[in-house]
């Protein structure tokens, strides 16, 4: 038999109890504290080996200090990916020091309109400082798809990777009545080499429970257009739990009859270890 790659969310968040300590900037949708350990617990009972822990911008801004004590605690499990300011002229300083940290594997972007244009210099600095530094810059850049696709062209040596599937997705129910509306748009990134694409929260988008079936035709689309080798399924959890458990988020991929033994194997694992260089090594 084929050996089962791991098993790894493309996006998870880690973060502490609101506290004088570690105040949190704002709010995220989930719970009061998911700990490190608490994202591990969860991992482990549905069997899913490693995520990229992702620092989430809402509570910590540029901190990825919790994150990093994550990482030191389960260097195994985690690989790290931080949001960065733009605007900052020590950018690509920034992106360098960061890229050689232990476990980071990327940089996040928050590409959130009307924020930015295309020729904006900042938001070029930073991505050629991604490239520089042989890391994906991931976008959060739903509701701003031709600004990520002009980047990209802007930007072809640099691994852009679509948080998201770059759409719109509800943190609380109920779930829009076209939650799939910029499927097009979506779809025309897969033009550009550079860009890849998270599957993440796609559950969270579909009008049906669990395994959520109506979330397929549209998800095939994206499949096709991208090839599995630049499609990396997750969870976005915590930011879900009013939606689905993390169980659900892991097992509707698992069941759908439309994804073969090899196909589930590249969406869930094998893409993104390549994408991400993921190693074994905890001190990569």
């Amino acid at each position: 038999m084929e050996k089962q790659t791991l098993i790894i969310d493309s996006q998870v968040h880690s973060y502490q109890r609101n506290s004088s300590t570690r105040p949190w900037l704002g709010f995220l949708q989930g719970p009061e504290e998911v700990t490190g350990d608490d994202m591990i617990e969860a991992m482990d009972k549905v069997g899913v080996e490693g995520a990229l822990l992702v620092s989430p911008f809402s509570l910590y801004g540029y901190d990825a200090s919790y994150a990093l004590e994550v990482y030191a605690t389960h260097p195994s499990r985690f690989r790290l990916i931080k949001p960065f300011d733009p605007q900052d002229e020590s950018i690509a300083d920034e992106i360098a020091s960061w890229s050689e940290k232990p476990g980071v594997v990327g940089a996040r972007l928050m590409l959130r309109p009307p924020s930015f244009e295309a020729d904006d210099p900042g938001l070029n600095r930073m991505l050629s400082a991604g490239a520089q530094a042989g890391i994906p810059i991931n976008v959060m850049c739903s509701g701003n798809l031709k600004v990520f696709r002009e980047l990209a062209t802007r930007n072809p040596n640099t691994q852009l990777v679509v948080d998201h599937l770059g759409l719109n997705q509800p943190h609380v129910p109920p779930v829009p009545s076209d939650p799939f509306s910029d499927l097009a748009d979506v779809i025309s990134l897969a033009a550009c080499d550079n860009v890849a694409i998270k599957i993440s929260g796609a559950c969270t988008l579909s009008h049906q429970s669990f395994p959520y079936t109506d979330i397929w035709q549209p998800l095939t689309e994206i499949f096709q257009a991208f090839g599995l080798e630049r499609c990396m399924w997750g969870t976005d959890w915590t930011r879900a739990v009013d939606l689905l458990t993390y169980e659900q988020g892991v097992e509707a991929f698992r069941v759908a009859d439309s994804l073969s033994y090899s196909e589930r194997s590249e969406l869930m694992g094998g893409s993104l270890m390549k994408i991400y260089d993921w190693s074994s090594d905890a001190n990569q």
